[in-house]
């Protein structure tokens, strides 16, 4: 037999041992990175990963959009409603005794057996085969709305566990949920007591007049929607489901498109329900931005915001600005409203933002935006079918240079027919995002949530952690006694310290 050599059989200790050391050396967002690269071309593996990675919050999440038709046609179903055959839009009965094709008004639960009935209303209440060139997307999608409405107005509880449970599935720790709490009560208030030119005069006269009636019909809103989403989940007991482990808060939901008196009645009431009720973290302003009523009163309702904000300094704003594109609206109306939303609406976050750089001094504005920590809520699914903006055309990749804070998020998942792994997925593969890209959206999404208490991040660059919790971070072990102090004294905290976990242990498969 050959001996080998000892001079051979060193080298070989010497290579293996510098190998081990080296694979040692690499950590495991590293390994993760790398997989994700390797399976890059791979789409059904990508999505496999991407399913299966935390990410943190949904920022930017219509309840009213975001429950799949099939669910809709349960609600319509449970509530005896019929459709209107010709315009696919949901009527309370009396229906046609038949569900034969020549009735006018046959009831919703006639899908159930009638396949060809069933995918209408799936179609006529979602983006599913819609075909360009027929219909434009825009049109077709904000029209849905009016069509199902019906079917959400007594199931705001259900809706919103489907909501959580989907959350669940896209392993999201946070849902900010915006829904217009309470109906148009205080809209119609509004209505009723008319309008004043003078914001004080309208505060006091709506205040006095029974919007806390309002706020507290919203509040019980809550209270039953809450109960019905825990039987419904089944949580706090031995079957409850993972999603009972999302977090959710809410954002009160202004219609823009209505007359001055009623969107002021609404902003006010989102204002003092935010103030009175720590489920509702925040209010947003919600209706096509291109539609006549939001372009003409543009800047009278951000000039509400701006008074009311000096009342209520403490209360969030996040605002719908730039969901625009070319030629859907006249150059002008493309150039201010990003700005103005952030400089005189006080808003936080902007929600789409894709018409950016049309505004003027568009790279100013974004050097503002980075300056001030500005997040954007990035809807890609939503935009592309919508305003038609996707790959080049989307300005997500111009925030990510100028270093405006990005986050990925659903918009209205259900008519979109989409989910936020998908959303993850189309950021992927369209802007050849890393892993570690993806990872620091999911952190800013949490970041810049509006729950209560101080950061877990020091710094938002490098995602360092604040001095008390900088060494726990960085190893997957028993919290020490200094940073769970920290932790307990901040939600906001608490929930990213969930993500990391979440992550390490996502991370530890690879």
């Amino acid at each position: 037999m050959r001996q080998s050599h000892p001079s051979r059989f060193l080298a070989i200790v010497f290579l293996s041992g510098s190998l081990a050391l080296a694979q040692s050396a690499i950590t495991p967002e590293q390994r993760t990175s790398r997989y994700l690269e390797n399976v890059r071309k791979q789409p059904s593996l990508t999505l496999a990963f991407l399913r299966e990675m935390p990410k943190g919050g949904d920022l930017h999440n219509h309840l009213g959009g975001a429950i799949y038709a099939e669910d809709l046609i349960d609600f319509a179903a449970q509530d005896k409603l019929c459709l209107d055959r010709t315009t696919s839009v949901l009527q309370p009965g009396p229906c046609d005794s038949s569900c034969d094709k020549q009735a006018a008004k046959p009831a919703v639960e006639c899908g159930y057996r009638d396949p060809n009935f069933y995918n209408q209303l799936i179609d006529a209440w979602s983006m599913r085969n819609w075909e360009r060139g027929h219909e434009s997307g825009h049109d077709h999608f904000f029209a849905t709305f009016s069509k199902f409405g019906l079917a959400t107005s007594n199931h705001t509880g259900e809706a919103i566990a489907k909501v959580l449970q989907h959350a669940a599935a896209d392993h999201l720790q946070y849902v900010e949920l915006m829904h217009t709490l309470g109906g148009r009560q205080s809209a119609e208030l509004g209505a009723k007591l008319g309008w004043s030119p003078d914001f004080g005069v309208m505060r006091e006269r709506l205040l006095s007049g029974g919007l806390k009636d309002a706020v507290t019909t919203a509040r019980e809103e809550l209270d039953r929607a809450g109960a019905i989403v825990q039987k419904d989940l089944g949580c706090g007991t031995p079957s409850a489901l993972p999603a009972c482990d999302v977090t959710v808060r809410y954002l009160y939901q202004v219609l823009r498109g209505l007359p001055p008196e009623q969107v002021f009645a609404q902003i006010l009431t989102g204002f003092e329900l935010a103030s009175a009720d720590s489920r509702v973290v925040g209010l947003n302003l919600v209706m096509p931005e291109d539609w006549y009523v939001p372009m003409r009163d543009f800047n009278l309702h951000m000039r509400m915001l701006d008074y009311l904000h000096g009342i209520y300094p403490k209360v969030h704003i996040s605002l719908h600005a730039g969901e625009l594109a070319m030629g859907l609206v006249p150059p002008e109306g493309l150039s201010f409203h990003i700005r103005h939303s952030i400089e005189l609406g006080h808003a936080e976050r902007i929600g789409h933002g894709v018409a950016v750089m049309d505004e003027h001094n568009a790279l100013e504005l974004l050097r503002e935006m980075a300056q001030r920590k500005i997040l954007v809520e990035i809807c890609l699914t939503s935009n592309d079918v919508i305003l038609g903006m996707k790959g080049d055309d989307h300005p997500l990749p111009v925030y990510r240079k100028y270093g405006v804070p990005v986050a990925l998020a659903t918009d209205d998942e259900g008519v979109s027919r989409s989910d936020m792994t998908h959303e993850y997925l189309r950021a992927a593969e369209t802007y050849n995002l890393s892993y570690t890209d993806l990872k620091n959206m999911a952190r800013q999404s949490l970041e810049h949530s509006f729950l209560p208490g101080a950061s877990l991040w020091a710094d938002t660059h490098q995602f360092h952690a604040v001095a008390a919790c900088e060494a726990d971070v960085s190893r997957n072990e028993k919290t020490s006694p200094a940073c769970q102090k920290f932790l307990d004294s901040s939600e906001r905290a608490r929930t990213q310290w969930r993500l990391e976990r979440e992550f390490a242990a996502f991370e530890s498969k690879f």
